[in-house]
């Protein structure tokens, strides 16, 4: 969609291009309230309609009928296997090299233990200064509890240069959490492993909104979570991925009883199981599991092509209509122009963010705020159309010229930004 056609788009045509979008009929396959432009899919996907029903034969039938025989007859206790299998046709890796376990700091702590254990005589953990907090919470963690360990940031545009002898592990978010720029996996990866460091990829924000290829990318390790894109529910487990070559080399500090080689032998002693099954901790979350696998079920029916390329059009769009018809309100663009260069999110720095976005979110139109200063807006392609995305700017032009953003109501900040 060239920039002079989506600044110009009217109602009418936005409408037109989602009639002609292949896309179109997932949309009625999601709970979405009526009178809500949902852009808030990159923080938590909305419902999928499969998934209470999913939900309901898990509880009603497997748990309360099946009882603990649904570990065997359900398999259940194959489900991080499972559905770590699904995930790997989205993220181009093999099915034996993803499970599904934990949350995404955990699998963090897990694989940065790992990656520093395995390079011993290097001692750095290298990120870059505002990567999403928990990693690099997570990461003082690690250097906290393992001799000798540090983590050292540096700005993006520097990392590949500071990849020296000391690096054991560069942890990247692939696409940031705030600005939605995206990293050049392959580049960034062969620069790590180059200086014989591994490289592990936060996907929280790209597992299902961009195209991957960890594999194509000689990709080391990765991490993501289940309920932004995939739409597996609030908390929903999140997944790692260990490439096939490391999987005997690397151990998980948390030698749990899924991990094991023979959990059911019932030994005192740990011996770690084969291959993925090696970074299971504890019991699998079975409910989280179902709601989870019916997401990924729905989302592995999308064209991925056409569904990363609406990705693309959709936030396209948005910055087009935003720097046209919101201009001289205060907003700056953070996000990079290049569809190449981004995720599926866009962000706007303004410097009354917050009450803007409570006051969008008044009006219907949910997005979210990071701070200090960011309104962050997410387009999944499955339910979000190019209508909403009109409306959308529509709304913020209003809310924006009026100043209804400016009431003490919007500035009284929740819990949850």
């Amino acid at each position: 969609m060239p920039h002079s056609q989506s600044q110009a788009l009217t109602l009418a045509e936005a409408q037109r291009l989602d009639a002609a979008d292949p896309l179109r009929d997932f949309r009625d396959r999601f709970v979405l309230p009526d009178g809500t432009i949902y852009l808030d899919g990159n923080s938590l996907g909305a419902l999928p309609k499969a998934t209470a029903a999913r939900i309901a034969e898990t509880i009603t039938g497997e748990w309360g009928r099946g009882l603990i025989r649904s570990w065997n007859d359900a398999d259940w206790i194959g489900a991080p296997q499972r559905v770590g299998g699904k995930i790997a046709q989205i993220v181009g890796a093999a099915p034996h090299e993803v499970v599904v376990a934990d949350s995404t700091s955990v699998n963090l702590f897990k694989l940065l233990v790992a990656a520093c254990q395995a390079r011993p005589g290097r001692r750095v953990i290298l990120s870059e200064p505002g990567n999403f907090p928990t990693d690099l919470y997570v990461a003082q963690g690690v250097a906290a509890l393992l001799p000798d360990v540090e983590l050292r940031t540096v700005p993006r545009d520097d990392i590949a240069a500071a990849i020296d002898a000391d690096v054991a592990v560069v942890v990247l978010t692939h696409v940031h959490y705030k600005s939605g720029a995206r990293f050049d996996m392959a580049a960034m990866t062969a620069a790590a492993q180059a200086a014989g460091a591994l490289m592990l990829w936060d996907l929280s924000h790209s597992v299902g909104a961009v195209e991957l290829d960890l594999n194509g990318c000689g990709a080391d390790l990765a991490i993501g979570c289940g309920y932004k894109y995939l739409n597996g529910g609030p908390g929903a487990p999140a997944f790692l991925f260990v490439a096939d070559r490391h999987q005997a080399a690397l151990h998980s500090p948390l030698t749990g009883w899924m991990g094991h080689a023979a959990p059911f032998d019932f030994g005192d002693d740990y011996a770690a199981g084969q291959g993925m099954n090696r970074f299971l901790c504890g019991t699998p979350p079975v409910i989280g599991m179902a709601a989870l696998e019916t997401g990924i079920d729905l989302f592995l029916e999308a064209d991925r092509p056409a569904l990363f390329a609406k990705s693309r059009a959709l936030a396209t769009l948005f910055i087009d209509l935003v720097e046209t018809r919101c201009a001289g309100h205060g907003l700056t663009l953070a996000t990079p122009r290049d569809a190449e260069a981004r995720g599926s999110h866009v962000s706007f720095e303004h410097a009354d963010g917050y009450p803007v976005m409570q006051a969008l979110i008044a009006r219907g139109l949910i997005g979210d705020f990071r701070a200090p200063d960011i309104l962050r807006f997410g387009f999944t392609p499955l339910y979000v159309g190019y209508e909403d995305v009109w409306r959308a700017v529509d709304i913020l032009a209003d809310v924006l010229a009026s100043g209804a953003w400016d009431a003490p109501e919007f500035r009284k900040r929740a819990a949850v930004t």
